[in-house]
């Protein structure tokens, strides 16, 4: 089935026992257990793993010849800057104790986890540059993404399906940011897999890493959904179908992430909805996409947007195309469920602008109808295509870190 998902067996295990020394036709049996399946996995995803880190490695290039050339700290651009400070100071000092009054001043907005990965890596090297472990936790973590969103293109749509998906993740316009010292990398990572595990019927891995993913980002919530409206329609279909506690497990798994960490904010704060109010102070708040709409009016008609902020525009508008086209396809539920909430969050929020398309970029299935028509392309075609992205990418990361006026 192309475009489903399946289940783990019910099937009885067979009592008869495997010849121990040779396989079917005479071969030595492949070797068994998790560490063996892991690395026919990882061997399996080489490809897309190595063009990924060639992908991220010629924006990165491009990225210092130009911050050199400027006179600018690499090091304290990518791990450092922007976001990459909050998420520092939150692993050496801990979070706030009040709300307070200052606009775009609590940290309490920034999830927990990755900030926790940092303080783990800054006390097992505490020789190491400041940001270095929160770099290092980042640059991990997309490989385990590009692998993750290998997996799952692979699964749909074959191998080749698998390596472009990869790619062209690692070629959006603001990848540069997956090397960078925020927690987009690790969100995508986490949500790739759980992903993963929904359509091949591992729930308890679905949920447990769909609960991770809430400890990450606020739009964690998007794959907890996807998690659990999966796992409940599991156990309305008609027989045979699988025991209904692994599916349930997982559902309920699945949100204990994000609620947990805005519950403890509520309680740390003295109110129910104090997570909210810290939204609030960040100019975060839900209007249905409202305040979108109006700032795209207003940078196309009363305003000459600059090349960054005409991007992002482009971006937004484009993943809904691919939205559309993803629901054409009848790609899985738990995709579409995923992809669907996180634009329904990101372009329903009256927040700040021009980080919108980083807010995309965990997204990963919306570039999915793009990846299965270019695996389609000969190989020539293929390959000059993505080499364009490619490009195009390290151009326009150089551009968002040091053209504009820092990252998104």
């Amino acid at each position: 089935m192309p475009y489903g998902f399946s289940e783990p067996s019910t099937a009885a295990p067979s009592r008869v026992p495997a010849p121990a020394s040779r396989g079917p036709h005479g071969a030595a049996p492949a070797p068994r257990g998790l560490g063996a399946r892991a690395s026919r996995a990882l061997r399996h995803a080489a490809p897309a793993l190595a063009a990924y880190t060639a992908v991220r490695a010629l924006g990165l290039l491009v990225f210092t010849v130009w911050a050199h050339r400027d006179r600018r700290g690499v090091r304290h651009l990518l791990m450092e800057s922007w976001d990459c400070d909050w998420y520092l100071k939150i692993a050496q000092n801990g979070y706030a104790h009040e709300l307070g009054t200052r606009i775009d001043g609590n940290n309490l907005a920034f999830f927990p986890l990755y900030p926790l990965l940092v303080r783990a890596g800054d006390a097992l090297a505490p020789w190491l540059p400041r940001g270095a472990a929160g770099l290092s936790v980042s640059v991990a973590a997309s490989l385990l993404a590009a692998w993750g969103i290998f997996a799952v293109g692979d699964r749909l749509y074959g191998r080749r399906a698998g390596v472009v998906l990869a790619v062209l993740w690692g070629s959006l316009p603001v990848a540069l940011v997956q090397w960078m010292g925020y927690t987009e990398s690790l969100f995508t990572a986490l949500c790739a897999w759980s992903l993963y595990a929904v359509l091949s019927g591992r729930w308890l891995w679905a949920g447990s890493l769909a609960a991770l993913a809430g400890l990450t980002r606020p739009t964690g919530v998007a794959v907890a959904a996807a998690v659990s409206l999966t796992a409940l329609l599991t156990l309305r279909r008609p027989r045979p179908r699988p025991s209904p506690a692994r599916p349930l497990l997982g559902a309920l798994i699945a949100p204990l992430g994000w609620l947990s960490y805005v519950g403890w904010v509520g309680l740390r704060l003295g109110r129910w909805d104090g997570y909210f109010a810290v939204q609030k102070l960040w100019r975060n708040e839900w209007d249905g996409g409202v305040g979108t709409l109006r700032r795209m009016r207003d940078l196309f008609v009363t305003e000459r947007p600059a090349l960054f902020m005409a991007m992002v525009t482009v971006v937004l508008l484009g993943a809904v195309v691919l939205f559309v086209l993803s629901a054409g396809d009848r790609q899985p539920l738990p995709l579409l469920v995923f992809s669907g909430l996180l634009l329904v969050i990101v372009l329903g929020s009256s927040g700040v602008y021009f980080p919108r398309a980083r807010f995309l970029l965990p997204g990963f299935p919306l570039l999915l109808p793009v990846a299965v028509a270019l695996a389609r392309a000969r190989t020539h075609v293929l390959v000059t295509l993505l080499t364009a992205a490619a490009l195009m990418s390290a151009v326009f990361g150089g551009h968002m870190l040091l053209g504009w006026h820092g990252p998104p």
